[in-house]
């Protein structure tokens, strides 16, 4: 007896879900911007002109790898999640992938990734790679329910692809890679401190160990975010202190880095739920526009 044409299309709707959960394990914004960043990277590195069958080739491994370490955080963190209303309806908590299938989708993404940088890119690029997934999944995301330095920690492996943009377009770790690693590293914290400020109810529910759910004063939390930010005016310029970028970039990373800044102080000052959403909204601004006016001005050589 053949299906009939409504259990065909109940099948091809499970068939459908079942690749969207997985879809959903990777987190497919954070990495598309993680994917995007490594692109700056290459970009930036690049010397006569830029290899679009190499930027393409670390734009696939890129996003292999950090679907990977996505997904083994919502394997590690399937019982946080559950607690938390903006996570509870993730994949695994409910119920719509396994644990142990889970860990085989980003086993294969990961090893995939990995193998893919180094054979047809280089060896230190997969290197990289195989650190940021690590220290994401097995570092960051244990120590998140440990300490409060868990964002400090966590930015590290945030701030690595670009870094390994360039070691792809080089083959090596130069001053302008590590500048580039240092951007987005400082950028992370008022993003990501301000997300925790936010949440911090729900973090502390879950037992994540964020500094704004063990600094209920929010003192602690203002001075990273002013600090932070402070200290990327100056490295934002970098770049054309190093001759990668000219004039437009310089005044465009002023103006942007300063903006970030002053948001950043005045959300400190009296930190509370309005002005801890307009930082994180501005910081979403802040990073693309960034980048962007950083590829618009890039200097040859």
């Amino acid at each position: 007896m053949k299906p009939s044409v409504q259990t065909l299309h109940r099948s091809h709707a499970a068939r459908r879900g079942a690749i969207g959960s997985y879809v959903q394990l990777t987190k497919p914004r954070i990495s598309l911007m993680v994917t995007l960043t490594g692109a700056v990277g290459y970009f930036m590195a690049s010397r006569a002109g830029i290899d679009g069958w190499g930027l393409l080739h670390l734009m696939l491994g890129t996003l292999l790898v950090s679907g990977a370490a996505n997904t083994l955080n919502q394997v590690l963190e399937r019982t946080p999640d559950a607690i938390m209303q903006r996570t509870a309806r993730r994949p695994i908590p409910l119920g719509r992938v396994g644990t142990g299938p889970a860990v085989a989708f980003a086993s294969v993404l990961g090893l995939g990734g990995v193998l893919y940088t180094g054979l047809v890119l280089n060896f230190l690029t997969a290197m990289i790679a195989a650190i940021t997934m690590a220290s994401y999944a097995f570092v960051y995301t244990p120590l998140k329910r440990r300490t409060s330095l868990n964002t400090l920690i966590g930015a590290v492996p945030g701030a690595l692809p670009p870094l390994g943009g360039w070691a792809a377009a080089r083959g090596t770790l130069g001053l302008g890679g590590w500048v580039l690693f240092a951007i987005v590293f400082f950028w992370q914290i008022p993003h990501f401190m301000s997300i925790a400020w936010l949440l911090r109810r729900e973090y502390a529910k879950a037992g994540f160990r964020m500094l704004p759910v063990v600094d209920p004063s929010g003192v602690r939390t203002a001075r990273h975010m002013a600090v932070t930010a402070a200290v990327l005016v100056p490295l934002s310029l970098l770049p054309s202190a190093l001759g990668l970028t000219g004039s437009v970039y310089l005044g465009g990373a002023f103006a942007l880095s300063t903006a970030y800044a002053a948001v950043s102080f005045w959300a400190g000052r009296r930190l509370d739920t309005a002005r801890a959403r307009r930082l994180f909204l501005f910081s979403l601004i802040y990073l693309p526009a960034l980048l962007a006016f950083m590829m618009i001005d890039k200097l040859p050589g």
